[in-house]
């Protein structure tokens, strides 16, 4: 049997890059394709009535995701 507590309990936890946007800290995704893929599945874990959308970042070349 593997051990299971190694797999389960990651040494190394996920942070995603971030950046300002007005007053608030969005997550970064290299392509609109990402950002796209990150809004579905956000809308199905989370609330799949809520409509979100990939936008470009004002401020460099990303994307972020937003219901408005």
């Amino acid at each position: 049997m593997a051990n299971r507590k190694n797999h389960l309990s990651p040494q190394k936890v996920y942070k995603p890059k971030r950046c300002w946007v007005g007053d608030t800290h969005k997550i970064i995704y290299d392509t609109y394709e990402e950002a796209e893929l990150a809004a579905e599945v956000a809308a199905y874990d989370h609330d799949p009535t809520v409509k979100l959308k990939p936008y470009k970042c004002p401020y460099a070349d990303h994307y972020h995701i937003s219901s408005t």
